[in-house]
């Protein structure tokens, strides 16, 4: 199927190698250079993928998911700091045509667009000193959510913030990330997964959201316990809140974030650029 596809850069970090690769799929591939101008498109909900890669001082709190696709493009502030290195990446594909849904066919887009930033732009010299607001707003699949998850590892590895044979950040990731698709969605590729990754030399901080009716983290039964002992419910929040130095879910429970702080013995960690 012809896919319709948005992409916006303002330095070609991307966009010339993704139309070339896209297009040479049989998709239809639009390329704008700057924010102002993909604003002023009045259909964005036409597009069934839409992938930003723009410079950016900080990106406001999302409003909660609704599955129309209004804020593919993400918001952008003016720099309060001129000598900051801040950039937002953005894969949302809330307006994917559900017909036939092929889920290896949007793991595919996505693969695609993921294996091309690490190849062209996520080089070691380039993200060193970046703090980066990554995010995918997608429909709920276990497949697209693993490739994610292996990105945002080779992301967060490549600042130094984990070391990944010391680190389990895999582990919680992975959890929650499944705890979205299949808890909080139900498997439904009509509800969306937002996926938040907000890196830097300092820390990651990541928000996943899914449109559940969410739960109460309080009614989980202690794993602990040992009348829980064979009960598998619970667990995987045990690791979360293991694993990660913060974590919080919101009050309907189908929001969570998680914080992981580099390690103040490691010499690569940069305190000084913790996330506020």
């Amino acid at each position: 199927m012809q896919r319709k596809i948005l992409i916006i850069d303002d330095h070609d970090d991307l966009a010339s190698a993704l139309r070339d690769a896209f297009s040479q799929d049989g998709h239809e591939v639009s390329v704008l250079n700057n924010r102002t101008d993909a604003l002023a498109i009045t259909k964005i909900e036409d597009y069934d993928l839409v992938i930003t890669d723009l410079d950016v001082v900080a990106v406001p709190a999302e409003p909660p998911l609704n599955g129309n696709g209004k804020h593919c493009i993400p918001a952008v502030e003016t720099r309060t700091n001129p000598t900051d290195n801040i950039k937002a990446f953005k894969v949302c594909a809330s307006n994917f045509r559900r017909n036939e849904f092929d889920e290896e066919e949007l793991k595919h887009l996505v693969e695609t667009v993921l294996n091309y930033k690490i190849r062209f732009v996520d080089k070691h010299e380039a993200v060193q000193d970046l703090r980066e607001n990554i995010e995918f707003e997608l429909p709920s699949s276990i497949a697209i959510m693993h490739s994610i998850l292996d990105y945002l590892m080779k992301r967060v590895e490549k600042l130094g913030v984990i070391r990944p044979e010391q680190s389990n950040l895999f582990v919680a990731l992975d959890e929650a990330f499944v705890n979205a698709v299949k808890h909080g969605n139900k498997f439904d590729v009509d509800k969306l997964v937002r996926i938040i990754a907000d890196v830097s030399r300092g820390e990651a901080r990541f928000t996943i959201e899914d449109e559940g009716e969410g739960f109460d983290v309080n009614s989980i039964p202690d794993p602990l316990d040992p009348q829980n002992l064979f009960k598998t419910s619970g667990r995987g929040v045990l690791f979360i809140y293991n694993i990660m130095d913060e974590v919080k879910y919101n009050e309907r429970g189908n929001r969570l974030t998680m914080v992981k702080r580099c390690e103040l013995s490691d010499p690569k960690c940069n305190v000084e650029n913790q996330l506020v």
